[in-house]
């Protein structure tokens, strides 16, 4: 009976791992045949694609033929992703050393269930707030619209705060005792043991919170998609309104016909997407082979 039980939680362990590897499959396969569709079939060229600026899917006799420019969607994420995890990186390694390090036993059982009811939040309240709140501010006191790319990154800053905080915080925990305790043996203070000890040790640990925050950024859509204003330009200041990649597949993808230049351009900023998302898998792989980083 135990060997019948044992085969049998065996197979049903494969069936499970194979649906997962399928359903993968089934979408990078799907995915890809959709957005490579725009240059095998809709006659667009890559380079015009990518490295484009006009956006006009549909032709019209007024506007000229189509053109399906996604350089500003592009730049938009990257810029947007970018400076969030500029201001969310070292905010959030800081809170990190103080729950692990610094902080009493009372401090962390109150810190730990704030940053895990971050998480929770769903993504249509950051963009409220961020709509209600910083929108306003940024209109009242850097002058402009208020829909700007500032906006966007410091709603998205708070929003990927807690996946750098929890990652950063299990790499610091994880490491040995010892180190911590050899190096105030040696004379160190508390603060250069965590500087010259303890952040170097984690380091691996700590990229890879950055990259998973960094992805996180990429494919967030709604809450920066409220605060950003959603116009198709490149962006010269961070007071200028802008566009991301996901911005643009959420609101067009609705009004587009399957097989339609317009829908296979969404389709593949949909595959660059997911490019992004497996360079970043890449990476945090090569991090996690290599131990930490030097």
């Amino acid at each position: 009976m135990r060997r019948y039980i044992d085969r049998t939680g065996r197979a049903l362990s494969f069936v499970c791992a194979g649906l997962v590897i399928i359903l993968t499959a089934s979408i990078i396969y799907f995915v890809g045949v959709k957005g490579l569709s725009t240059f095998f079939f809709g006659g667009a060229s890559v380079k015009d694609f990518l490295l484009g600026t006009r956006w006009l899917p549909e032709p019209s006799p007024e506007q000229g033929g189509a053109s399906i420019g996604s350089l500003p969607f592009i730049l938009g994420s990257i810029i947007i992703s970018l400076c969030a995890v500029c201001i969310s990186a070292p905010l959030s390694i800081i809170v990190a050393v103080f729950i692990t390090e610094i902080a009493p036993s009372w401090g962390r059982k109150f810190i730990q269930p704030t940053v895990e009811l971050l998480a929770g939040i769903p993504s249509v309240v950051y963009g409220y707030i961020g709509l209600s709140v910083i929108v306003p501010f940024i209109r009242d006191t850097f002058g402009g619209q208020g829909f700007s790319v500032m906006a966007g990154f410091l709603v998205l800053s708070v929003m990927i705060l807690p996946t750098i905080i929890s990652i950063s915080t299990e790499s610091l925990r994880a490491l040995p005792d010892q180190w911590k305790h050899a190096a105030i043996a040696l004379g160190s203070t508390r603060w250069q043991t965590i500087r010259l000890v303890l952040i170097p040790a984690a380091r691996s640990g700590l990229v890879t919170g950055i990259v998973l925050g960094l992805a996180r950024a990429f494919g967030e859509a709604l809450a920066v998609q409220m605060v950003i204003g959603n116009v198709r330009q490149i962006p010269t200041s961070i007071l200028d309104p802008a566009i991301t990649l996901t911005s643009a597949i959420t609101m067009d993808m609705g009004y587009t016909v399957m097989g339609s230049l317009w829908n296979n351009a969404l389709w593949s900023m949909a595959l660059i997407l997911l490019s992004i998302s497996f360079f970043f898998i890449l990476i945090i792989r090569l991090i996690s082979r290599k131990g930490v980083v030097q």
